[in-house]
């Protein structure tokens, strides 16, 4: 997904065990794998930046795989993504809170600085931020047990039944099976488009997603597994944070080396006088 404005064209991770992985961008492509496989989209973009002590040099992704309910975990306790394992979170298609609510901590943090972590929202910022809008996603934390994936990429994966993983929520008895809290980041530099003569008079904000959505309630986000063979399913049991001996690491400098070719060969900093698909704001 792109982040632009019209004039121009987006989690705090818990107190407990956690993985965090900087993922650096490796192609600015228009791609929307799971919800539009194979089709393009291209707007005007806004550029992303690094995440807090990552050097990520042109933005990226940061990944969080959380092992570790507040009672305590032990090995078995959260069962890893199998292999062929995928899943969606939110829908493109929202454009209000009450559709946004189906899902719950899809948000945006109005960043006062790089490590701002609260005020979540449901939909844009309606103001200037200082430092940025970041995106969260985090996905449900409940499975079936048996579907690696759905029609919808959905059904096969719920959230607790009550509260949050975070909290020891527990999983409903169709979904039983507690998965890692996966929960992406991602930091959009919006910081030069703050000048309020960009912004609308009428109140709004300026900014809106490749696939149309001016008010923020259509984030959403892709994962496929790839993990191989059962690393995850060791730091889930071993209650992994931050570093990981149990695996084998790499630096974020040779990480954020990682790139591909675009394979829709455009200019995708330039101006577009319509959405891609002639997607209305």
């Amino acid at each position: 997904m792109f982040l632009h404005p019209l004039l121009a064209a987006l989690l705090a991770p818990p107190a407990h065990a956690l993985l965090r992985f900087s993922c650096s961008q490796p192609v600015v492509e228009r791609l929307d794998p799971l919800v539009n496989p194979g089709l393009s989209q291209s707007p005007h973009r806004v550029p992303q930046k690094g995440n807090v002590n990552f050097e990520q040099s042109n933005g990226g992704m940061t990944v969080y795989y959380i092992p570790k309910d507040v009672n305590g975990a032990t090995p078995g306790a959260v069962t890893a993504f199998k292999k062929g394992f995928r899943m969606l979170v939110g829908n493109p298609t929202y454009r209000s809170e009450a559709d946004a609510k189906w899902f719950r901590q899809l948000t945006y943090t109005c960043l006062q600085n790089m490590n701002t972590r609260s005020g979540e929202t449901l939909d844009f910022p309606k103001k200037p931020c200082p430092a940025g809008i970041m995106v969260n996603v985090r996905f449900p934390t409940c499975w079936d047990g048996v579907n690696l994936d759905s029609p919808d990429h959905q059904s096969h994966v719920s959230y607790p039944a009550s509260g949050t993983f975070e909290n020891d929520g527990l999983c409903p008895s169709t979904h039983p099976v507690k998965l890692p809290q996966l929960f992406y980041e991602v930091i959009f530099a919006t910081e030069k488009f703050n000048d309020k003569s960009l912004w609308p008079d009428n109140g709004s904000q300026p900014f809106v997603w490749s696939f149309g959505d001016k008010t923020g309630y259509g984030n959403h986000g892709d994962y496929i597994f790839g993990w191989k063979g059962d690393a995850l399913q060791k730091a889930m049991d071993t209650n992994c944070n931050i570093n990981c001996p149990q695996l084998k690491t790499q630096s974020i400098a040779a990480a954020n080396k990682c790139v591909q070719q675009q394979k829709v060969k455009e200019d995708v900093d330039g101006w577009l006088t319509e959405l891609p698909g002639g997607h209305a704001c």
